[in-house]
C-alpha cells in the first residue's frame, strides 16, 4: 500500500495539472471503488474551479472551490496519470490497462484541456466528498497524529506519547494516533538509522522524569529525514506504486534493512546480517547487532 511518501509524490505531481483547473465534467466509469462513490458525485463537482491539492497522512486532498474537498486514497494499487490533449499522447509510457480507468477527471485550463485518470485494478482505494472547514471531522482524520516533517511532531511530544509504553516501539510508531502517515517500509528505515531495536519497549526511550532520552533524539530526526529522502526520491516501487507521469519511484535502491533479509548491514563497522521477524502480523527489518 503506497505510504506517505508515495502519495505526497502523487500530489506534487498532480498539483501542476490540477490546481486552478475547473472540472468541466467527471466522468465516473462504474458506481463505487473499495466503497459506494459520493452520491451526485459529478454533478456536485461539476463547474468547481481546483484550488489546491493538499495531503492529511496518506490521503490525498483536492480542495475545491464553495468549501468542498475530494478525499482520496490510493488503496493497494491505485494511481492517477495525466493526459494532455494539446499533446495529444500521454505524458508516460507506463500508464495501465484502460479497463481499470474508474473515475476521469475532465479539466479546463487557460492553456487548454486535459484529463487526469484515476486508475486501480484491485478497487480497494476510495473517495469520499467532505466540506474542507469540517476536514477534522471527517473519520479518518479525527485521531489522527500529527505530521512527520511537520512542526508539531518533535522528540518531547513523542516522549508525551511513548512514556510508560511496553508495547515494542515499532507498534508504537505505527499508531495513526501517534504520527499520522507513517508506514511499516520508513519505520523500519528510521529505527535502523537511530540504531534503535524495534523490539525494545517505547518507554524505553524515555527517562523517568518523562523527558526523551538521545535515542528518542535520534529517532525523531530519523524519521523526519527517512521520509523526506523518500519524498525526494519519488517514494518506492515495490509493486503498483507509480508516479503521475509514469516513471517508478527509486527510493527502493536506497533500503537499508527493509526487505534485505539476510544482507550485510550497512552500518560502517557493523558486522551484523539483516533479519525478519514477524510483528503484529507485519514484517519488520532490522539488524539484530547494531539497533539496541
Amino acid at each position: 500500500m503506497p505510504e506517505l511518501p508515495e502519495v505526497e509524490t502523487v500530489r506534487r505531481g498532480l498539483a501542476p495539472a490540477m490546481e486552478d483547473a475547473v472540472v468541466s465534467k467527471l466522468e465516473l466509469n462504474r458506481p463505487d471503488l473499495r466503497f459506494p462513490l459520493p452520491e451526485n458525485f459529478a454533478d456536485r463537482v461539476k463547474g468547481r474551479r481546483i484550488v489546491s491539492l493538499g495531503r492529511r497522512a496518506k490521503y490525498l486532498l483536492i480542495d475545491l472551490e464553495d468549501d468542498l474537498t475530494v478525499i482520496s486514497h490510493l488503496g493497494m494499487s491505485g494511481s492517477f496519470r495525466i493526459e494532455d490533449n494539446t499533446l495529444g499522447e500521454f505524458h508516460h509510457p507506463r500508464s495501465k490497462d484502460s479497463k481499470h480507468d474508474h473515475v476521469v477527471f475532465h479539466l479546463t485550463k487557460e492553456s487548454g484541456p486535459l484529463r487526469v485518470i484515476y486508475n486501480d485494478p484491485r478497487r480497494f482505494g476510495f473517495m469520499h466528498l467532505w466540506k474542507r472547514s469540517e476536514l477534522d471531522l471527517y473519520p479518518a482524520f479525527a485521531d489522527l497524529g500529527p505530521e512527520p516533517t511537520g512542526n508539531a511532531l518533535n522528540a518531547d511530544y513523542l516522549a508525551a506519547r511513548l512514556a510508560g509504553k511496553s508495547q515494542p516501539l515499532k507498534g508504537a510508531l505505527l499508531d495513526q494516533t501517534v504520527i499520522a502517515g507513517l508506514g511499516n517500509i520508513y519505520v523500519c528505515e528510521a529505527l535502523w538509522r537511530s540504531h534503535l531495536s524495534p523490539r525494545r519497549a517505547a518507554g524505553g526511550v524515555v527517562t523517568k522524569t518523562g523527558r526523551p532520552k538521545k535515542e528518542l533524539f535520534a529517532l525523531h530526526e530519523a524519521i523526519r529525514n527517512v521520509i523526506s529522502d523518500a519524498i525526494a526520491a519519488g517514494g518506492s516501487s515495490l509493486r503498483d506504486h507509480i508516479q503521475t507521469d509514469g516513471s517508478l519511484g527509486y527510493f527502493q535502491h536506497s533500503f537499508s534493512v527493509y526487505d534485505r533479509e539476510g544482507g550485510a548491514c550497512r552500518t560502517p563497522g557493523c558486522s551484523g546480517t539483516v533479519a525478519r521477524i514477524t510483528q503484529a502480523g507485519r514484517s519488520t527489518f532490522y539488524c539484530p547487532v547494531c539497533q539496541k
